[in-house]
């Protein structure tokens, strides 16, 4: 890197080095994914609870919600599920009025670390739109028990916000709390089978 010039890229736990602005597949490695998002919080850390609400965390949850809304889903959009915020393991996660007033260039940066991490795991860079709308619509859901939950907002402020789901959908969800080793080794469990069961589909 010429002297003066702007990094744009990080140094991996897995000894990858994943350039921000032009993101590659081959430097993209499950186990960073999981660890980075075991350590970055939702909510701006802004949660009840004695350990912070992770990315890895809702990463999991939205993957469930998902499997339950979309039963007869393929194993690879549910990996797409779980796969859904992704780059916040480089980018962090940003709460979206925040969001709003970053811009295009924020998005334009996750969505290029998005279609790296797609193509690593055999996932189309760019996913069919009905896929992005069902993933979407269980990542407010999420957000919605979520907000209620463990984010200090009312009921009728979370059904202003996010899509109230119905009851049955509900049912046995709960939002865990957990150490950051404990919600690494779950991702990355829940990866493993999704890949898995991708593997034994003809």
């Amino acid at each position: 890197m010429a002297k003066g010039a702007k990094r744009a890229w990080q140094r991996m736990l897995s000894g990858r080095r994943l350039d921000l602005l032009d993101p590659t597949p081959m430097d993209v490695e499950i186990g960073d994914i999981a660890h980075g998002l075991a350590f970055v919080a939702r909510w701006n850390g802004q949660t009840r609870g004695d350990w912070a609400y992770s990315v890895a965390e809702h990463s999991l949850l939205v993957e469930e919600i998902h499997a339950r809304s979309n039963p007869d889903c393929a194993p690879r959009w549910r990996l797409a599920a779980l796969l859904h915020d992704a780059p916040e393991y480089v980018i962090g996660d940003m709460i979206s009025p925040v969001k709003a007033a970053l811009g295009r260039e924020y998005g334009e940066m996750d969505a290029r670390l998005a279609a790296a991490i797609h193509r690593r795991f055999g996932l189309p860079a760019q996913l069919p739109a009905a896929v992005k709308r069902a993933i979407k619509r269980a990542d407010r859901i999420s957000a919605w028990l979520e907000a209620v939950q463990i984010a200090g907002f009312s009921r009728a402020e979370a059904d202003r916000l996010f899509p109230a789901p119905r009851p049955e959908l509900l049912q046995g969800l709960e939002i865990r709390l957990r150490p950051p080793l404990e919600t690494r080794n779950a991702f990355l469990s829940r990866f493993s089978e999704l890949i898995a069961e991708i593997d034994r589909k003809p």
